[in-house]
């Protein structure tokens, strides 16, 4: 097979391909060797036929047409693999030149991701953050363990601090005065002081009974999680429906026993330290590939089609979408929210779709470069583990499909290929 690449742009590619000639010997035997399953010769049995009587029977045109389909499909694979090109949508192909069955040329135009040009990722070195777990963040956690087995009891007196509220609560632009979504609770649990709403909410509360309303302002902190409601002036109708006093149990070795099977709160503390620990850890190790991954993928140059970004975005807004029908919100609403149309959504997100791409492309690159592979073994312990996790008959069918089993081999190589890059980027 001879091979001359044009760069048409640089995401795309003009490719001009002849067949060998033992190629397209060896397809045009295949393909009779197909065709003779259906073809019926006196005195020999189905399939059993000499091609060359064979290809004397078939319809030509359907031989020629399956042979073509074929021989296209094998060349355009070698091709990429050849020319280590990434096709990122369907090529077009036109034929030049068909002698039948002796000479073929085509030209395929592709486009693809563009030459990536990594950076020395072997040098790239990244400090890793240390996790401690002090003991004020095992006190935090015993907190909400005496907070969850509290006994509570409705009083008639005033709020104050500590006590637990039963609220009502709607959120309006304090400008317009239109309902904001997610602004809203019925029957909201809040126990006063734990600093757990909105800065400003709760300390309104206080001096409150039940059956008592109150209106106030709040304005939304400037790095509130919720963009759209960030330095935002919201006015709260709250109504308070109940009041009631909270006892929580006594830090004591009985305490200890009712929460797990401790002796002591000593082993209590020492039960959260060590889960606490393991979960930073884990967090921390994930951050740390983030970063890893998203500083390389800065780094790295290559140009990549508008189409595979384009893609990317659409993945991310399917799944806001989806987070938004939780939250009870229309994908209008919540561009009214954000203040842009939806192009302006779709282009606002481009830059970090962009690097998402790129740090795929840099995972994918470096495999190859390290020569990175998933056997079939490791492929079947991975399975194994995901076999004992998930019980149900619909999940166990669902990891016996060669789809499903792919995307877990793939998830499998990302794993290796960060897993190396962090023992460059640490200085293992």
């Amino acid at each position: 097979m001879q091979i001359t690449k044009k760069n048409l742009t640089p995401t795309s590619v003009k490719l001009t391909i002849a067949a060998d000639q033992a190629l397209l010997s060896e397809t045009k035997d295949r393909v009779l060797k197909e065709l003779a399953r259906d073809v019926k010769l006196q005195g020999f049995r189905a399939g059993r036929a000499p091609l060359s009587l064979v290809e004397k029977t078939v319809d030509q045109s359907l031989l020629q047409r399956q042979f073509m389909d074929e021989v296209l499909n094998q060349l355009y694979s070698e091709a990429l693999t050849q020319e280590r090109l990434r096709p990122v949508a369907q090529p077009q192909v036109s034929v030049s030149k068909f002698v039948p069955f002796t000479t073929l040329e085509a030209e395929i135009e592709v486009e693809v991701v563009g030459e990536i040009i990594l950076p020395d990722y072997k040098k790239f070195r990244l400090p890793r953050k240390t996790v401690k777990v002090e003991a004020k963040d095992v006190d935090e956690v015993i907190e909400n363990l005496r907070s969850r087995a509290a006994d509570t009891k409705d009083v008639t007196r005033a709020a104050k601090d500590d006590d637990q509220v039963i609220i009502d609560f709607a959120g309006t632009d304090s400008k317009t005065g239109e309902a904001i979504n997610g602004a809203d609770g019925k029957d909201y649990p809040l126990v006063l002081g734990s600093d757990t709403f909105i800065p400003g909410f709760e300390t309104n509360l206080v001096g409150m009974k039940a059956g008592e309303q109150k209106s106030f302002d709040i304005t939304f902190p400037k790095d509130y999680a919720v963009s759209a409601l960030q330095n935002r002036k919201v006015t709260f109708a709250v109504t308070v429906q109940k009041v009631q006093s909270v006892a929580k149990p006594k830090i004591d070795d009985a305490f200890a026993a009712s929460v797990g099977p401790f002796k002591s709160v000593a082993d209590l503390k020492t039960d959260i330290k060590s889960q606490l620990q393991a979960e930073r850890e884990e967090q921390n190790r994930r951050e740390y590939e983030s970063e890893l991954l998203e500083k390389l993928a800065e780094k790295t140059k290559v140009a990549i089609p508008k189409a595979l970004v384009d893609e990317e975005i659409d993945r991310h807004e399917a799944d806001e979408r989806q987070n938004l029908t939780y939250r009870g919100q229309t994908w209008q609403e919540h561009l009214k929210e954000e203040g842009v149309t939806e192009e302006e959504h779709r282009e606002k997100q481009r830059p970090s779709a962009e690097l998402r791409v790129k740090a795929g492309l840099v995972l994918s690159e470096v495999a190859d470069k390290e020569k990175l592979t998933v056997t079939p073994d490791e492929l079947e312990i991975r399975l194994q583990l995901l076999r004992g996790q998930y019980q149900d008959p619909k999940m166990q069918a669902e990891l016996d499909k060669p789809e499903v089993r792919r995307e877990i081999a793939s998830r499998m190589l990302s794993e290796k290929t960060i897993g190396k890059l962090s023992e460059y980027a640490s200085g293992k």
